[in-house]
């Protein structure tokens, strides 16, 4: 295993318990054992908890960037980019291996100072991309006229609250829950 692939692994077994249990309830210790290794051998990685909770921030929008973002960004047609991010956006909070992204929903009072800022600016460039997106539906005449960060924060809102209620082994699949939240989300938005 590569120290690139070492490194993910530590990340994923990190995220995977800090969203079990919490960040300030995990410990190296369980961190390290998760991942295959001593104590000593974690630090070997990372140097405390929180550099863990920054990496696996950058790692989950790093995963957010290059599933849902970067693929959608040249759709022409701004509600067919909009249907595809929520498509792809559910998909990636739903998926058990996505921990990674859902730690950025669930932890993000935990950082501070520039760490936080820093974050937060990544973070505002898929506000910034829905609220053109809607702002563009809207000139075009493809939605009803809505004030643009009400229906991006709408579409936040019910993008990502979706890893606390969502239960792959329950009665909705994600391609279900997908094509529902779809039609439920943009049917609101048609014009009069």
């Amino acid at each position: 295993m590569s120290e690139t692939q070492r490194f993910r692994s530590i990340l994923e077994h990190a995220a995977k318990l800090i969203f079990q249990n919490g960040f300030e309830a995990t410990s190296m210790q369980q961190i390290a054992e998760a991942s295959g290794l001593t104590k000593a051998g974690l630090y070997h990685h990372v140097k405390t908890k929180e550099s863990i909770l920054v990496a696996i921030n950058h790692y989950g929008l790093d995963l957010f960037e290059e599933k849902v973002l970067n693929p959608v960004a040249n759709i022409e047609d701004p509600v067919e980019r909009l249907r595809e991010a929520m498509r792809r956006n559910v998909m990636l909070v739903t998926e058990d291996s996505s921990k990674e992204v859902t730690i950025i929903l669930h932890e993000h009072q935990t950082l501070h100072g520039e760490v936080q800022r820093e974050l937060n600016a990544r973070k505002k460039k898929y506000v910034t991309f829905l609220e053109s997106a809607f702002r563009e539906a809207i000139e075009r005449g493809q939605i009803r006229p809505i004030d643009p960060t009400i229906a991006t924060f709408s579409f936040l809102g019910t993008v990502l609250w979706t890893y606390k209620w969502f239960r792959p082994d329950g009665k909705l699949d994600t391609q279900s829950l997908t094509a529902g939240m779809i039609d439920l989300f943009f049917a609101g938005l048609l014009p009069r």
